[in-house]
């Protein structure tokens, strides 16, 4: 499984990226996309999907 985000959602506000603790979330255009193939939804660092703790605009970053 993976987590995406809803691109026309996306704020470019950068707070998910920084919170990936595999490095799966980078800027494509003016917003910010998952790697599908690095997302591990959070599993063995943390109980939740981070991006979508951190994200300020709700169900924004969403389960794949």
């Amino acid at each position: 499984m993976a987590y995406k985000i809803i691109v026309s959602q996306c704020t470019a506000c950068g707070a998910c990226e920084f919170e990936c603790p595999n490095g799966a979330i980078a800027m494509k255009g003016d917003a910010y996309i998952i790697n599908a193939t690095k997302c591990t939804e959070c599993q063995g660092s943390f109980d939740r999907p981070q991006c979508a703790e951190v994200c300020p605009v709700p169900k924004t970053c969403v389960p794949a």
